[in-house]
């Protein structure tokens, strides 16, 4: 049976090293949408039932609109 060695005999790779700069980028644009008081209240929405979502006079459909009705006039 033969093996082959899949690893990099290189201590770094090139295309990881050019990619560092965009990865770290794209991990905080996430991280600022993730802390988001409005990005959390929709997810706090999408997380109660549908009953639970009816009590507050909503569904869940109008969730997003109803949580930027003040910044973007849906």
């Amino acid at each position: 049976m033969a093996l082959t060695d899949t690893t990099s005999a290189a201590p770094f790779a090139l295309g990881k090293l050019l990619a560092a700069p965009f990865r770290a980028i794209g991990n905080g644009l996430i991280a600022l949408a993730e802390n988001n008081s409005r990005v959390q209240q929709i997810e706090t929405l999408n997380a109660m039932s549908d009953a639970e979502l009816a009590k507050r006079g909503l569904r869940r459909e109008e969730i997003v609109r109803h949580v930027f009705r003040d910044y973007m006039h849906l």
